[in-house]
This record gives C-alpha cells, sequence and structure tokens, in this order.
C-alpha cells in the first residue's frame, strides 16, 4: 500500500519512503493546497503587498517586485540559493527530503500549486533525484541552500543522479523518467526553499540508524558479557521496576534474553562479588540512549507534519502571516541529543573492548591473541575504537549553541541544526565501527572460552560473524574483517536473529 501524503506520516512511513515505498496525495491534502493558491492568487490580484509573492527576499523584503516580474523572482531565488557545496546527500536522506517536502506542501499553509507536489510525488516513484550537497545550511530560515537544490531541479536545471549512479543534467533524468520540469509561479519558490526538510531527513535517516545499532549494542554486549564471564543478576526486573526507565527496561530484558541458557554467567560471588560499570550498567547506559532515541523520534514527528516556510497562508482566516516556523532550533536540540546518546553507546562499548583484550580485567590471553609478542592481536583495533570514541566527542559539541549572522543582519539568529545533523550521522557511523571492533573482539574471546558454553541466540550470533571473519590465530590486516562486520550491522542482520 502506497503511502499517503496528508500532513500526517510517521517517522517510520519516512523510512519506508526512503527505501523505495511509493507514495500518493491524498484528497484531502489537495483540497487544502487548492484553498491556499486560491487565496495567494487573490493576494496577487489585489496587489497587495507580501513578502516573497510581491516583494523581494531576506535583506530585500522591503523591494516591491513588478508584477511582470513574478516568475522570475521565484526562478532567481532558486538559482542564487544553490550553491551548497560537500559531498552529496544519499539518494534514501534525498528520498526523504522529497517526501518532507512534499507532506509540508500538502498541509495547504504554503500556497503552492498541487502540481507542485505531485512532481514531487512523481519523482519519487519514478525514482528520478536530485543532486543535494549536504553542507551550506544555517538552519533558518530553513534549510534553504540544499531545498534550493532541490527545487532547481524541479525547474528542469541542476544535477540529478542517473540510472548507475552517475550525475546527470536534471532536465535528462527528468525526461528519462517521462516528467517535464516546472515553471514556479508566485510563492512557489519560496515555498520550496523555506523549510527544515534537509535536517528533519537527514535525522530521521540517523534515528533510524541509532535505534537498530541501540537494538545491536545489547546483542554485541551480550557477547561480551559471556566472554567475560559477567553476572546476569544485575539485570534482575527488580532491579529495573526500583528505577522504571522505559529504556532501561527495555535493555535489561534484550540482555536476559541473549543471556539465557548461557553456560558462561556466573552467580555473585562465583568468580566477583560484582562486574564492572561497563558489564553491570549496560541497561542503564544503553536504555538512557534508548530513552534519548524516543525522544527524538517525537519531536520529528511533530516537525515532518508542520508547516515550516514563511510567509504562513491562512486562507479560511484571510491572512497571510511573517513567521519564524523556519528555524530549527527545535531540531538543532534535538540531533545534537541523538549524537550524544549515540556516543554513549560507543563510548561504554569501547571500555568492554579494553577489558576483552586486557589480560588483566579478563583472565583472557594479551589481546586475545595466544603468541603475544610475535603476534601483536587486537591491540591496535582497540586504539582504533579509542579514536573513533575520541573523536566522537569532539563531534557532540552542541551545534545548537551556535549562530552567526546573516541576511545583512536580517537573519541575525540561526539554529545550525543542519551542522547538528551532519555531525550526528558521522558519529552513526562510528558508533557502528565501534560496534563491530567488540563484535570482533568478543567473538575471538568466546573461541578461546569455549562457543559450545554460550546461549542459543548468542551461538547464532557468534556463527553469522564466524561466517563472515575467521578466527585470529596469526597477525593479519584487521580493516576488512572490521568493514565486514560494520556492514553486518548496518544490514541488521544480527537483529533477525
Amino acid at each position: 500500500m502506497n503511502v499517503l501524503i496528508d500532513g500526517k506520516i510517521s517517522v517510520e512511513e519516512v523510512l519506508a519512503v526512503a527505501q523505495g515505498k511509493p507514495v500518493e496525495l491524498s484528497p484531502e491534502a489537495l483540497k487544502a493546497m487548492e484553498k491556499g493558491r486560491a487565496y495567494v492568487e487573490t493576494l496577487i490580484s489585489r496587489h497587495e503587498l507580501v513578502y516573497g509573492i510581491t516583494t523581494g527576499f531576506g535583506r530585500f523584503s522591503d523591494v516591491v517586485i513588478d508584477p511582470a516580474d513574478t516568475n522570475q523572482l521565484q526562478l532567481n531565488l532558486v538559482r542564487s540559493h544553490a550553491c551548497g557545496v560537500g559531498e552529496p546527500l544519499s539518494q534514501q536522506e534525498t528520498r526523504a527530503l522529497m517526501l518532507l517536502r512534499a507532506n509540508a506542501l500538502a498541509l495547504g499553509y504554503s500556497g503552492a500549486r498541487a502540481r507542485l507536489v505531485q512532481l514531487l510525488l512523481d519523482c519519487l516513484n519514478r525514482d528520478v533525484l536530485p543532486v543535494i550537497p549536504s553542507k551550506g545550511s544555517l538552519g533558518a530560515s530553513g534549510d534553504l541552500v540544499p531545498l534550493a537544490h532541490m527545487a532547481l531541479f524541479l525547474v528542469g536545471e541542476g544535477q540529478a543522479w542517473g540510472k548507475d549512479g552517475e550525475v546527470i543534467p536534471a532536465e535528462q533524468g527528468l525526461a528519462a523518467a517521462g516528467l517535464s520540469p516546472i515553471v514556479l509561479e508566485a510563492k512557489e519558490g519560496l515555498a520550496l526553499i523555506n523549510g527544515t526538510q534537509f535536517m528533519s531527513a537527514r535525522g530521521i535517516l540517523c534515528l533510524g540508524q541509532a535505534r537498530d545499532l541501540a537494538e545491536e549494542a545489547d546483542a554485541v554486549a551480550s557477547l561480551t558479557f559471556q566472554a567475560l564471564r559477567g553476572i546476569p543478576a544485575a539485570f534482575s526486573p527488580l532491579v529495573q521496576n526500583a528505577r522504571p526507565h522505559p529504556g532501561q527496561r527495555a535493555s535489561a530484558e534484550n540482555m536476559l534474553k541473549f543471556l539465557a541458557g548461557s553456560r558462561l554467567v556466573t552467580s555473585p560471588g562465583e568468580l566477583r562479588t560484582q562486574d564492572a560499570y561497563s558489564l553491570r550498567c549496560i541497561p542503564q547506559v544503553h536504555g538512557a540512549s534508548r530513552d534519548v532515541f524516543a525522544w527524538v523520534a517525537r519531536t520529528l514527528e511533530i516537525e515532518i507534519n508542520s508547516a515550516t516556510d514563511n510567509p504562513l497562508v491562512f486562507a479560511q482566516e484571510g491572512e497571510v502571516i511573517s513567521g519564524g516556523n523556519f528555524h530549527g532550533q527545535p531540531l538543532a536540540f534535538a540531533l545534537d541529543f541523538l549524537a550524544i546518546a549515540m556516543a554513549e553507546l560507543a563510548n561504554i562499548a569501547e571500555r568492554r573492548i579494553e577489558r576483552l583484550v586486557n589480560p588483566q580485567l579478563s583472565e583472557l590471553p594479551p589481546f586475545l591473541t595466544s603468541r603475544g609478542g610475535l603476534n601483536s592481536g587486537l591491540m591496535i583495533a582497540q586504539y582504533v575504537a579509542a579514536s573513533l570514541v575520541s573523536e566522537n566527542k569532539t563531534l557532540c559539541h552542541p551545534a545548537s549553541v551556535d549562530s552567526i549572522p546573516s541576511s545583512g543582519n536580517q537573519e541575525d539568529h540561526v539554529s545550525m541544526g543542519a551542522n547538528a545533523a551532519n555531525k550526528a550521522c558521522l558519529v552513526g557511523a562510528n558508533l557502528r565501527d565501534v560496534l563491530a571492533i567488540e563484535l570482533l573482539a568478543a567473538c575471538q574471546a568466546i573461541d578461546y572460552r569455549g562457543p559450545e558454553l554460550l546461549s542459543l541466540r548468542s551461538r547464532k550470533i557468534y556463527d553469522l560473524v564466524r561466517s563472515q571473519v575467521e578466527f585470529i590465530d596469526a597477525d593479519r590486516s584487521y580493516s576488512q574483517d572490521i568493514k565486514r562486520l560494520s556492514q553486518l550491522l548496518g544490514a541488521g542482520e544480527i537483529t533477525k536473529i
């Protein structure tokens, strides 16, 4: 079934469309847009002074535009703002961005024609996508620069992705899909670029990855826990119910399920009275990140079903109001917090890696090699994890507390939410690699303990890993091992067990 564009989409639906699920416009959205557009046409016919429709933009908001130049004004806006730099968004992120802009326009508060939204949906359904640079947005007035690249594509300028991943002219891409460029009319250039959809799209894709990695972090930690002969009593429901944070409960339940039937876990006092925090506090740390992800999801769900351009057209009330819904501060805060929560999953994972490779903490062979000295084992793999978590700490400096004036000081406070989104994506990639290193080390340690002693679920994970990466009996380059396991995590194979 198609995802219905009606101003009420969910985070899960955005993730589905990002992966290729088709979309369609709801009849209610069509009516809302027709009302909004009719009111814009009325304003034009009255020659009323309205920002972005009969005036210039930003610092030029007091410059009145001749009615004959209305369409050229919108095209010039798009052209001048399409000056982004950096690596392009992935095609999944681009699909999410286009969907979210279409959904915002479908509310009817932007005054755009329905055919503009339909073109966005046709592009999604026929998989013809613009090339959108990832850098250049200040996060207010929305994501002007990246959205301008999307708009430039719709008018047949700029660049598109070809079928084999090559970059082709936008007009060629549209034609290959049987589509024609659109001619922008009054308000429509502004309606396309004045929104928070870059931040939202990257944020949702990053959130989706973060939620998956939280599940995988529990699974990977359960292998480490068994390799280190941990004490699962700390995961008792009695403990979690005494401090009933939802994420903590979920993580503790996960750990108990992964450990059920293991002959490697121990009881209090059997080897030690209690475990180190990186083992004992897995539910408290992993769970806290889970709760952050849930809060971020709620923030994003409000944002993706909101009108975020300027001015907003209220046809029923007969008003056009210049406001500030394009300001990305709510997203900037949320995406900074998302990065912090992912970084903490990596931080505690790196400490577990250290316990695996350090014989003073594990009673396992030093650096998990039986011929230490001749072989270095996983000594430097732990270095890599340490490097990644240290980089994450730098990346977690909040973008949301930064601002720099622009547009002749008219736009004198901005959110930097796009930077927060970009940083969060980097933290997520680092987290995945740290978990891959922990998975590599945990399975190596399990080979010294005896994989036959693992719990049933953990044994399946171990077998999956060993189908990709062999036991380390002598030093080799581990880069490809880490890469394969990182890809395994990214594909979500472990959570399917």
